[in-house]
């Protein structure tokens, strides 16, 4: 069985975070950006498609369980986890697939 990605996304500003959880973090990343001015989903709406946190879980219920942990946090807690792994908020997006991706990539 195939482990999970939680991760945390935000905008151009900084401002929005999104918490998520996949089994394919390059593919969901390319799907974020596509949904970019989406107002159907709450990271296309915010164009949420920054990598600025990530961790892997070996098995599906650890990730999961994690992700709604995180996601019942107060912003300041993930503030301090994404500070204490990635202090400046680099985006982090080329660490995981070709960034921009190309139009044909979807």
């Amino acid at each position: 069985m195939a482990g999970l990605h939680v991760y945390i996304l935000t905008n151009t500003s900084k401002k929005v975070l999104y918490v998520g959880v996949t089994n394919d973090l390059e593919k969901r990343l390319i799907q974020h950006y596509q949904n970019r001015g989406e107002k159907r989903t709450f990271a296309g709406r915010y164009y949420c498609y920054y990598l600025i946190y990530f961790e892997y879980h070996h098995n599906n219920i650890g990730g999961i369980e994690r992700e709604k942990e995180i996601k019942g946090w107060s912003r300041q807690k993930k503030v301090d986890l994404i500070n204490s792994y990635n202090p400046k908020w680099l985006f982090l997006n080329d660490q995981i697939t070709k960034w921009p991706p190309d139009p044909g990539t979807f």
